[in-house]
């Protein structure tokens, strides 16, 4: 009998985008729980939401090297730089720093052709993935001005030693080194008093477990299994529910990981001569410090108490930019100096992500700060906290309008919320939903009420779109080919067809056949004004009581948006 002959996992150009995706989403599933076992070094509740941006960054950066080099394919160096370079530019609080400074070791390994043993569009094997943990591992431990165990850095030394012991394909290689930092992770409560008294894993630790995690899916294809036991175990996690915030941040108190007031984040241009006495200047000032980065760009993190003196030394050192400091507890206190004196902030705003100008401009007349939503470029967590800090509101709905944006939604909510932001995050997710929310909207009435209106009536409009297929699939409906109309309701494709008009009807039959009082059309800058009118008469002769409102989208990505309510 003919043997089957294996199949040998390599990190290759796909396998590296598909884990920087993987890590993204991987993180925004587990931001929340992540954030709410954060107890060391600050039990200020953020290394999820860290962990999340920072890998956001570094997923822009990739995902820009290939829309740039498109139709060609960018090489493995190429990529693993550009994700490096992302997190770098991108890092967030303590865990996301050091996260960047591990991805950046890897990058130095695979990106270097005499160590993959390839050419310089090879992919890299077992050999060099091993490499890469290593270098990443001892490349974090030496940003670090004073490693803790029990920390983020264990788990990273945790599995690059579980990968040096493993002879194989990429496949066992990244499996070994995720089974490892598990491991490694259920032991932390036992090394670092704080986390065995709050009865939790280390934040960081489960961050870098749920990236290798990715790193071994999208190199093998296989899902790793979710490893979760029972709160208050040192071998398994601890469960979100069980650990109040309060008792973390006693328990952080209690062991006199408080430290110092501030949080000081800058990128700093500067040689590897003045980063070295700015380390010691740093050091001397405060905890947690973590430098990262080469090549005459740096990322730089401490607590301190003064954090003028953190700047300056900054200062002294070469030329800081994107400075961010933290109280803790108080949210960011400035992100730039010598800013204007802030106006005062309204009481209410609705932030909302919009496709198109159209919308935006109706969007922006009931009141709204609006987001664009580009076709092929969603926005970004960055983008959302800009636009509600633009809002200057104390109490913000947030409309994502998106489905795929809900963890980037959330990681931004949570941003604002730590400057001191009320944000409400209303889940709709398509613009139209957005719509049946804001018609409802009342500044005036109680935020609590007005968030409960608002998701009332979104929930209650049911959503759909036509698009055209961009080639042969199967889908809910049946197999569609390349050029096909497909209307989608709820998501999922219902109808295919082969004109906008009459699968434009099919779907508000469908739709309406549940009932419904009003119908919203968006129209995108391909549909002419005679198919709206079509379909307006099409709804006042099939469906009686039932009244029809148009609105020009501009460019965007749907060719049609229908909204019942």
């Amino acid at each position: 009998m003919p043997q089957v002959p294996q199949v040998r996992h390599v990190l290759d150009v796909a396998a590296m985008r598909a884990w920087c995706s993987l890590a993204l989403e991987a993180l925004g599933r587990e931001r929340a729980e992540i954030d709410a076992i954060n107890v060391y070094p600050v039990a200020d509740g953020d290394t999820g939401t860290n962990l999340y941006l920072t890998v956001e960054s570094a997923h822009q950066a990739v995902e820009a090297v290939f829309a740039g080099l498109e139709p060609a394919t960018p090489a493995l160096p190429e990529v693993m730089r550009a994700m490096a370079h992302g997190a770098l530019i991108g890092a967030r609080g303590n865990s996301g720093t050091i996260l960047a400074q591990l991805l950046r070791g890897m990058s130095q390994v695979l990106a270097d052709d005499r160590i993959r043993d390839a050419d310089h569009d090879g992919p890299a094997d077992g050999e060099a993935l091993r490499l890469a943990l290593r270098r990443a591992a001892e490349s974090a431990r030496e940003a670090v001005a004073h490693p803790v165990e029990g920390t983020v850095l264990t788990v990273a030394t945790a599995a690059a030693d579980a990968a040096t012991g493993v002879d194989g394909d990429c496949g066992d290689v990244a499996r070994a080194a995720y089974e490892g930092a598990c491991t490694a992770l259920a032991a932390t409560p036992g090394q670092l008093a704080v986390l065995g008294s709050a009865g939790v894993v280390d934040a960081g630790g489960r961050g870098l477990v749920a990236v290798l995690g990715a790193l071994s899916q999208a190199v093998s294809g296989d899902a790793v299994p979710v490893r979760q036991q029972q709160p208050r175990q040192m071998d398994g996690y601890a469960r979100v529910d069980a650990v109040p915030a309060n008792a973390l941040l006693e328990c952080s108190e209690e062991h006199g990981v408080a430290g110092p007031a501030f949080e000081v984040i800058y990128l700093l241009e500067a040689d590897d001569r003045a980063v070295a006495r700015l380390r010691t200047r740093l050091d001397a000032l405060g905890d947690s410090l973590v430098v990262v980065g080469g090549d005459g760009l740096w990322n730089v993190h401490v607590h301190v108490d003064d954090a003028g003196a953190a700047v300056e030394a900054g200062v002294e050192a070469g030329r800081p930019y994107r400075i961010r400091i933290t109280h803790f507890g108080l949210g960011d206190v400035h992100a730039s100096r010598g800013s204007a004196p802030p106006r005062e902030r309204a009481q209410r705003a609705v932030v909302a992500v919009v496709p198109g100008d159209g919308l935006a401009g109706l969007y922006a007349e009931a009141g709204a700060t609006t987001v664009p939503d580009r076709p092929g470029e969603p926005p970004a967590s960055g983008e959302l906290v800009d636009a509600i800090r633009r809002a200057h509101a104390r109490e913000v709905v947030l409309l994502p309008n998106d489905a795929e944006l809900r963890h980037t939604a959330a990681a931004a909510a949570e941003q604002a919320r730590s400057e001191g932001v009320r944000v409400a995050l209303i889940p709709t997710r398509s613009a139209v939903q957005g719509i049946a929310a804001l018609a409802v909207h009342e500044p005036d009435r109680r935020f609590d009420e007005d968030v409960v209106a608002m998701t009332s009536a979104a929930g209650a409009t049911r959503y759909a779109e036509l698009a055209v297929a961009e080639r042969q699939s199967w889908t809910m409906a049946g197999i569609c080919q390349a050029g096909d109309v497909l209307g989608l309701i709820d998501g999922d494709v219902a109808v295919i067809g082969s004109a906008v008009p009459e699968t434009a009807r099919t779907v508000l039959d469908r739709m309406l056949a549940a009932g419904g009082e009003l119908v919203t059309l968006v129209l995108g800058d391909e549909v002419p004004d005679e198919v709206a009118d079509g379909l307006e008469r099409h709804v006042r002769e099939a469906h009686l009581a039932v009244d029809t409102v148009v609105y020009r989208g501009g460019r965007q990505s749907a060719l049609l948006l229908i909204g019942v309510e």
